[in-house]
């Protein structure tokens, strides 16, 4: 079969639909609600519209596309400028050390402050894969074209880039992050507290969360021990993104206390080593396995090939070119797989 990633349409509401009922919570970006959904699609399809270069917070909604069916079977997005319409809330790990020189010992204490940090970074995430698709390398191909979108478009985006991962999530669907720590605040359980924050936004966080420091030898065990863990379906997802360029600095998601990964966006591997070029001739003798990019904004599309790359011309495979829709002389951009 053969897949690409494509920008987002307002007809692809009902197949996101279908895929957010399946994320099982936690999934902030994907809420199981058709309203939701068509509202991102509507600010989807004003961002692709948008000509601009300017840096402004937009959100950019990708699909995967069987091209022999038509069917939708994965997305993923590219938030530019995080926390421009409400403040973007985390918690910081951090330690307070203190001395007593009567008993002449020293304790260090950690904490988790809440903060607002990284407002301002550009975000990838929103990622999801059918189940019925999670092999061949679709994830990494969601993942990846994510990366050549932010290269072709550089100036759209920020210059450090985070991505959240889910935290532990138990068989019922609750947080044991959130059971210990804000649910004793609000009153909500977690799955009442996420779908609130993805239809609403976080503004109830600032009202209500208390602003000074959490302890984290006064939480239970169950709610010390996830801190900063990804959930075990995120596991690969923050290898990939190790791999990448990201790193752990200690910043957990408010919710579920998973972890968020921060780069240079420069630094980012598949922007670093995206290089753009003309299509001289097309053929399967390529020398690399590559993914493959071309289109500006809502004409994007990306997809895996192989390429031989001469100076400023590259030759591309076949199938990748009938996948793209390009021909010779038109502009591709590759980063090895």
């Amino acid at each position: 079969m053969s897949f690409r990633l494509r920008a987002s349409r307002p007809g692809d509401l009902e197949h996101l639909y279908e895929m957010a009922k399946l994320t099982g919570g936690g999934f902030t970006n994907l809420p199981p609600d058709r309203d939701a959904l068509g509202e991102k699609l509507e600010v989807s399809a004003k961002a692709f519209a948008n000509t601009g270069n300017e840096l402004v917070d937009e959100t950019f909604v990708l699909v995967l596309e069987n091209m022999e069916t038509g069917a939708v079977r994965g997305t993923c997005q590219l938030m530019t400028q995080v926390g421009q319409r409400w403040p973007f809330y985390s918690y910081r790990k951090n330690t307070l050390t203190q001395y007593s020189q009567e008993l002449d010992r020293t304790v260090r204490a950690e904490m988790l402050s809440l903060s607002t940090e990284l407002e301002g970074c550009s975000e990838v995430g929103g990622l999801f894969l059918h189940p019925n698709e999670r092999a061949g390398g679709l994830g990494l191909l969601l993942a990846r074209s994510r990366y050549l979108f932010i290269a072709m478009h550089r100036k759209r985006f920020a210059d450090r880039v985070l991505a959240e991962l889910r935290g532990i999530i138990d068989d019922r669907g609750g947080s044991p992050f959130w059971d210990g720590v804000a649910g004793r605040f609000f009153g909500m359980s977690f799955q009442e507290a996420d779908y609130f924050n993805a239809i609403n936004g976080n503004q109830f966080i600032a009202d209500l969360m208390p602003k000074h420091p959490v302890y984290i030898a006064m939480l239970n065990d169950s709610a010390r021990d996830v801190i900063g863990l990804p959930h075990p379906t995120g596991r690969a997802a923050m290898r990939m993104l190790e791999k990448e360029g990201f790193a752990y600095e200690g910043y957990v998601d408010i919710f579920d206390g998973g972890p968020t990964m921060l780069a240079r966006t420069d630094n980012v591997s598949s922007v670093k080593g995206a290089v753009e070029a003309k299509i001289a001739a097309t053929n399967d003798d390529g020398d690399r396995k590559v993914l493959l990019a071309t289109g500006r904004l809502e004409d994007f599309r990306s997809c895996y090939g192989t390429c031989t790359q001469d100076g400023i011309a590259v030759t591309i495979d076949a199938q990748a070119a009938r996948t793209l829709d390009v021909s010779e002389g038109d502009s591709v951009w590759n980063v090895s797989r």
